[in-house]
């Protein structure tokens, strides 16, 4: 049977519609997920096109599977952040919804009290259990849309849920069938999607899920999870854990449109910015994530790591603002006591700090030498160097640049006396035993000792 695509706009071959395959036993694919091997990567050599969709967007589930991995966030937390993150994703909203609990009184009222700011985004939506009850609340709530798991491997139906597929697909479908009556959208997270059995269950369940939201005359958004990190963006990598191969699949055999394939992942093998670069790249318009990469175990997809990538994507910000990334950081360290990981990429303490005295000497003569871009314009985080034993002159001349924001008529060079003389001092001071990197403030002490007033104005 022939039929005219609508997103190839060629005549494709649609002969065969994969139906629920209702095994007896488990598919634990044990040749790649032997629980006392590494997992292994799997390739069959097929390529599936690429596929950007025209337009993307960052959504985010901070205050949803960020704030599962920490310690609560209070109302005003969330007020806040959400008001930050408002300001990042620009008028345009790129940063399009966030995800809120709606369990605790507490979670009511930070969706309530983030509703009164009436920002236009990031829309607010919900996850819920999968019962009567909170689809009312949702409803009752104004809120639009919410997620719904729907758990799609083996690994879950069988083993946590004890069903067969057929009972689970059944569960979830009159599960979204509550929705639908309480006039809600549902965003339904296919969890563990990179161990699951795609064309046995996931097609064949996503297609059935088409069948109702054409019947309630609702959309449905299918969030692709790739809880355990499992997923590979390589081209020619087998099922399940191609991430190319998966959106591709549910565009193709299951007709999700681009507008309504989300990506959710995680970072336990390092791919979770890759993923979900890869996902936006082959027809999901919408990657999840949440801010400084906060969620289970080794975290989700970073969000401010998505805003830089859909820059390097599109050529544009695109209204975003990248200098609150900076304000957000600083929230959670210093208003919310979270340590992020010094060498965190656009947010740690030293993502743009040198040690390396011939780097620190590259940095004095032009800062493009050694810094990844313009750091201060585009997240107010001007490049700087850390005063160690490895700094050399170069590296206390640019220190003293920097945290004094010199004018470029007043900057050191590495042979003017001060830098000399204070250069001697930190080769003293590593000579007796030191280790660590000295402080600001005791490098700030003794340029005042040494200059005799000469940066009094600072």
């Amino acid at each position: 049977m022939l039929e005219f695509s609508d997103k190839t706009n060629l005549l494709e071959q649609k002969n065969y519609h994969y139906s629920l395959q209702d095994v007896a036993d488990p598919n634990l694919y044990r040749d790649l997920f032997n629980y006392e091997e590494i997992p292994k990567i799997s390739f069959n050599h097929r390529r599936v096109p690429m596929n950007m969709p025209k337009d993307i967007w960052i959504t985010d589930t901070s205050f949803r599977d960020g704030q599962q991995s920490v310690e609560p966030y209070t109302v005003e937390q969330i007020v806040n952040l959400f008001k930050m993150m408002s300001e990042l994703g620009g008028p345009y909203g790129i940063i399009r919804q966030t995800e809120f609990f709606v369990y605790s009184k507490k979670d009511r009222e930070a969706i309530k009290k983030c509703q009164d700011l009436g920002l236009k985004f990031p829309e607010i939506t919900t996850w819920i259990r999968a019962v009567e009850q909170d689809f009312k609340l949702v409803k009752d709530l104004g809120v639009r849309e919410t997620g719904i798991l729907v758990s799609c491997s083996d690994y879950h139906i069988f083993k946590k849920m004890k069903m067969s597929r057929k009972q689970a697909m059944e569960q979830y479908l009159s599960t979204v069938k509550m929705a639908f009556d309480a006039g809600v959208m549902p965003r339904c997270h296919l969890e563990d999607i990179t161990r699951a059995d795609f064309y046995g269950f996931v097609v064949p369940f996503v297609n059935e899920l088409t069948k109702l939201s054409n019947e309630a005359g609702i959309p449905v958004r299918i969030r692709a999870c790739d809880t355990m990190g499992y997923g590979v963006p390589y081209t020619e990598v087998a099922l399940p854990r191609s991430v190319p191969g998966i959106v591709y699949g549910l565009q193709h055999y299951a007709d999700v449109p681009s507008e309504l394939l989300e990506w959710h992942g995680h970072n336990d093998f390092y791919k979770a910015v890759s993923n979900a670069s890869t996902a936006w790249l082959y027809g999901a318009s919408a990657v999840n994530c949440s801010l400084l990469g906060i969620g289970e175990r080794t975290g989700n997809v970073p969000l401010e790591a998505m805003v830089f990538e859909y820059a390097s994507l599109r050529g544009s910000l695109d209204g975003m603002d990248p200098t609150v990334i900076t304000k957000i950081a600083s929230y959670f360290k210093h208003e919310m006591g979270y340590k992020i990981p010094p060498m965190t990429p656009f947010v740690g303490k030293n993502f743009n700090v040198t040690r390396a005295g011939i780097h620190a000497d590259g940095l004095l003569k032009d800062e493009e030498i050694y810094n990844i871009f313009n750091t201060k314009r585009i997240l107010n985080r001007p490049a700087s160097v850390a005063i160690s034993k490895t700094s050399g002159l170069a590296g206390i001349a640019y220190w003293i640049n920097e945290n004094y924001q010199l004018a470029d008529n007043e900057k050191l060079d590495k042979k003017d006396p001060l830098v000399v003389a204070l250069k001697e001092w930190v080769d003293v001071m590593y000579e007796d035993g030191r280790v660590a990197a000295l402080s600001n403030t005791e490098i700030e002490e003794k340029i005042k000792e040494l200059s005799a007033g000469r940066f009094k104005k600072l």
